[in-house]
Parts: structure tokens; C-alpha cells; sequence
């Protein structure tokens, strides 16, 4: 099966790395073609364009930054859509809006061609040791297609439902979650510190009796331990938690937790913290917010 993977940050260099060590022949492409020089001496092909990537693929993986590079990959003229050949598969593992989601289905299912939502969960660490958790969705038989491809990467696949747009859904849902335990965690630690608790010994004590979620763990030691690289900034936060509210109000649905939580990271990038690591950013936040001045 011809590859065609788009896409190498720090979430889509190590999905490819791990498709070319499940033995598969991969086409890259990256608008910075220098991040590709890795792949392509561990045998990746190396594209100049999305359309020459995709021409001859089977399938093809996009991890695009957000809407507007899949706007400009995908639907320019001489792009992804009219360069993929019928029958072929697109699988989107990136963190989209649900609209998008929508016109990419109904684009590819006027092409005859076969579409799989299925966005990841999990940081560039866990991306490297082929333990992300994929959210797939799309009509049975996509998804069947593309589960080869998702397993090399994963530890585990939910399949949200046959509607791509479903499983990006869930994916801004699962974000959001993310960003309330984040905020929660970073008060609780300082309301730890004002009594005189080390936030250390509070998230040990705390997770070890309520939760014994490994996730709580590794958060909490990114914001107490902040990583020299960040895995994830607060403006890609503040970008996933707009989608989520877009999604919501499209169903007429409104979460007044995510407003709060909206208002926090936009103060956040006012405060210049829009490219520090996203846990660490939402801490700050905490910290800040937290100083009740006498």
C-alpha cells in the first residue's frame, strides 16, 4: 500500500516515523521541507507538493496544524482533493472544527472518495512510542481500511460512531476536559502552597485517593516541571477550546465552563504566554489569578 502522510510537527513526524518502521512505503510532505530529512533517511519518499505526495497514494494521513492549512492543502487548486484518486483514503488525525469536518465528508463522498476521521490523543512523547489513543469514525468499511494504519501508532481505537464529523467532536470534548483538569489542578495547587503544602506531595496524596490517573500525574509534573520544549501551547489550547464553542452553539448547546475557560486563555495570550506549554500556561494563569493583594 502507497502512504502519503502531510504534515511533520512534532505530532506527525513521529506518526510517520512509526508508519515506515511498521514496514510501510511513505510519501512525505511538509511545507518545511528540511523537517523531512530524517524520515527520508530512515526511507520515506520525500514529495514537493501535497498533490505529488497524494497522486499515486492509497491512502493518505494529514496532521495539519488547524483549519486554514487544510484549507490551503487540502481545497486549493492542484490539492489533496483533486489530486487523490478515486477510491482512495484520506484519514484526518488532525484537531479540527466539526464544520470542516462536514464539508471534507461530503467533499470526498463527491469524489468517491473514502474518508476517515481520527484524531489523536496524546503529546509528542507519546506519539514517538506508538501510544496514542485514536478517535476514529467514518462508514464502516473506511474505517476497517484504516485501522492497519491507525494501529501502529495507537495503544488503543474508540470508534465514535459513522459520521467522520463525530469523532472530531469528541476530540474538542476531550480537549475541553483537558483544560478544566489543567485549570482545577493548577488552583488546587495554589491553594496547596498559600497552607503551606508542597503542590507535590498535594497531587500525590490527592490522586493516589480519588482518581490514580496516570494522566492527573503527568500534567500535574509538566506544570510543576516545566518541559524545555513545550508539547502543546497555550494558543493551541485557546484554538481547540474556540472550536469546541462553535461546535456547541451550532447545536444550539452552550457550556458556560468553557466561557469561563475562554476568557482565561485569552488573558493568557494578552499576558504573552500564547507559546509556553499548555499546561504550564493554564498554572500561571492559576498563580496569577490566584494573588489576592492586601
Amino acid at each position: 500500500m502507497q502512504i502519503a502522510f502531510l504534515g511533520l510537527g512534532k505530532m506527525g513526524a513521529p506518526m510517520a516515523r512509526r508508519l515506515l518502521a511498521a514496514g510501510y512505503q511513505v510519501t512525505v510532505w511538509n511545507r518545511n521541507a528540511d523537517k523531512a530529512s530524517e524520515l527520508v533517511a530512515h526511507g520515506a519518499s520525500l514529495a514537493s507538493s501535497p498533490a505529488q505526495a497524494v497522486t499515486a497514494a492509497d491512502a493518505v494521513l494529514t496532521m495539519l496544524f488547524d483549519d486554514a492549512a487544510h484549507e490551503e492543502v487540502l481545497f486549493a487548486a492542484g490539492g489533496v482533493l483533486q489530486s487523490l484518486k478515486a477510491g482512495a483514503l484520506h484519514v484526518s488525525c488532525s484537531t479540527i472544527s466539526v464544520a470542516l469536518s462536514e464539508r471534507m465528508t461530503a467533499e470526498h463522498a463527491r469524489r468517491g472518495q473514502l474518508f476517515v476521521a481520527a484524531p489523536v490523543f496524546g503529546r509528542p512523547n507519546v506519539a514517538e512510542e506508538g501510544r496514542l489513543w485514536i478517535v476514529a469514525a467514518g462508514e464502516q468499511t473506511a474505517v476497517a481500511q484504516a485501522r492497519p494504519l491507525l494501529e501502529p501508532l495507537a495503544r488503543g481505537i474508540s470508534i465514535a460512531g459513522t459520521e467522520p464529523r463525530q469523532a472530531h467532536a469528541l476530540k474538542l470534548g476531550g480537549n475541553f476536559l483537558i483544560s478544566a483538569m489543567i485549570h482545577s489542578l493548577g488552583e488546587a495547587f495554589v491553594y496547596a502552597e498559600a497552607q503551606g503544602i508542597a503542590p507535590s506531595e498535594f497531587l500525590d496524596a490527592v490522586n493516589s485517593a480519588l482518581f490514580q490517573s496516570p494522566f492527573y500525574a503527568a500534567y500535574g509534573n509538566v506544570m510543576l516541571h516545566p518541559p524545555d520544549q513545550p508539547g502543546a501551547t497555550v494558543e493551541l489550547g485557546a484554538k481547540d477550546l474556540r472550536l469546541l464553542r462553535e461546535a456547541a452553539a451550532s447545536r444550539n448547546t452552550r457550556l458556560s465552563l468553557a466561557d469561563n475557560l475562554a476568557e482565561i486563555f485569552a488573558e493568557a495570550q494578552e499576558s504573552g504566554l500564547g507559546k509556553t506549554d499548555w499546561a504550564v500556561g493554564q498554572y500561571r494563569m492559576a498563580q496569577r489569578r490566584g494573588t489576592v493583594e492586601n
